[in-house]
């Protein structure tokens, strides 16, 4: 598969036997990992027949992502608001051309200043009812999160609201409603807001934009660049569940599952974690929204110049998920999330960071998923069922388009 174009280039290592390379850690003792990446280089005694096809792999992607970003389309697309590649362009190469700073460079959910952290992010689900929630409290729940993220605790919300003539009163309601009972629960108000209406066929019923401002209660400085070798990546829970059950909400696919949207707020998940884990031992902190976790974690190999390696046995999915994925040709890896996180903890908090996070109901399920190593840096490996490494790329393309 192309590398510039593909989501996924499978990588098969020559002579590698099914189940894990003996001594390889992935419990929660925090012992280190094995220094196999899962992409080897050439054996020093073939030096002179040049190099292997995995360096030639790995520095064709080199070349590729040294390249300057730049949007090759005239217009926008659905895949520019998908999370992937296409994403990370327009971002790069549009808004953060423009708009350069040291507080935005960064890209994390949210911005730190003097001691607030700052976020804001817009919903434009559907449908905007769907099993387990509504396009009301995921406005609250996202932007929640996106302070906890920060590491804050969230306080005050803005909400603007984008209707279409014809939208029914009803359904407002119904969600501003929703979105009261998320802010209740969420322990934030909301504290400020802006109404637009527009011509009927404009705006497909209702938009929602909530930006929101955290306090940073903890001394932590969290960040997406922060990971070391060695490191644990954990995952809270099952993942996938959101993105499935809006797709199959819409009722296009003849497809019955017993599944709910994950949409919660995760702060107090957060807050547990950082408290069970000493100064700097927590690295970063994501929620898996759009691209899924796929994507976050190649955001964390990217900006701190490591290598991410999973471990496709220990990620969490519950069957209905991977059985409607297989369905629809789709990796849940790239399924967004609403309630779930990725975090990097150092190994020593391994056992620390699993027990915080198992002690709340969100984090009931969470799973060292994988580790992080030092080489092939800026790439994301999967170790496969089969015994086989792929690399995870970005995303590619659009397959579930409108999901938050």
């Amino acid at each position: 598969m192309n590398t510039e174009e593909g989501a996924t280039l499978r990588v098969e290592i020559p002579g590698r036997r099914s189940g894990r390379p003996d001594g390889e850690a992935g419990e929660a003792d925090g012992s280190p990992p094995s220094r196999e990446s899962g992409l080897t280089g050439s054996d020093p005694g073939n030096a002179a027949v040049g190099p292997s096809r995995e360096q030639q792999v790995l520095r064709r992607i080199e070349r590729v992502r040294r390249r300057r970003p730049r949007v090759r389309e005239d217009r926008i697309t659905l895949a520019h608001g998908a999370g992937g590649k296409a994403t990370h362009t327009l971002i790069d190469a549009v808004f953060l051309e423009s708009f350069r700073n040291p507080l935005l460079e960064p890209l994390e959910d949210g911005a730190v200043v003097d001691g607030l952290a700052f976020t804001t992010d817009s919903y434009v689900v559907t449908p905007l009812f769907f099993p387990g929630g509504d396009i009301g409290d995921l406005a609250v729940n996202g932007t929640v999160n996106d302070l906890a993220m920060c590491g804050a605790r969230p306080r005050y919300l803005s909400a603007g609201f984008i209707i279409e003539e014809g939208f029914p009163v009803a359904d407002l309601r119904r969600v501003t409603a929703s979105m009261a009972a998320a802010a209740r629960a969420a322990d934030v108000w909301i504290v400020t807001g802006d109404t637009k209406v527009v011509e009927n066929g404009k705006a497909d019923g209702c938009y929602i934009t909530t930006s929101g401002i955290g306090t940073m209660d903890r001394p932590v400085r969290l960040s997406a660049a922060a990971a070391r070798p060695g490191d644990a990546v954990i995952v809270s829970g099952p993942i996938g569940e959101h993105g499935i059950t809006v797709m199959l909400a819409r009722g296009e696919l003849d497809i019955q599952a017993d599944l709910v949207s994950d949409t919660a707020p995760l702060h107090e998940l957060t807050g547990r974690l950082l408290d069970a884990c000493g100064d700097g031992q927590v690295r970063c902190l994501r929620d898996a929204t759009r691209g899924g976790v796929a994507t976050v974690v190649n955001e964390i190999a990217e900006a701190s110049k490591v290598a991410v390696v999973l471990e496709e046995d220990a990620i969490p999915v519950r069957p209905a998920v991977r059985g409607a994925c297989e369905l629809l040709g789709i990796d849940p890896l790239y399924v967004a999330c609403e309630g779930r996180m990725v975090t990097v903890v150092d190994q020593r908090s391994t056992g620390a960071a699993l027990a915080a996070l198992r002690s709340h109901p969100l984090g009931s399920a969470a799973a060292v998923i994988g580790r992080i190593n030092d080489d092939p840096p800026g790439l994301v490996l999967l170790r496969t069922s089969f015994g086989g490494t792929r690399i995870v790329d970005l995303l590619v393309g659009d397959p579930l388009p409108r999901i938050c």
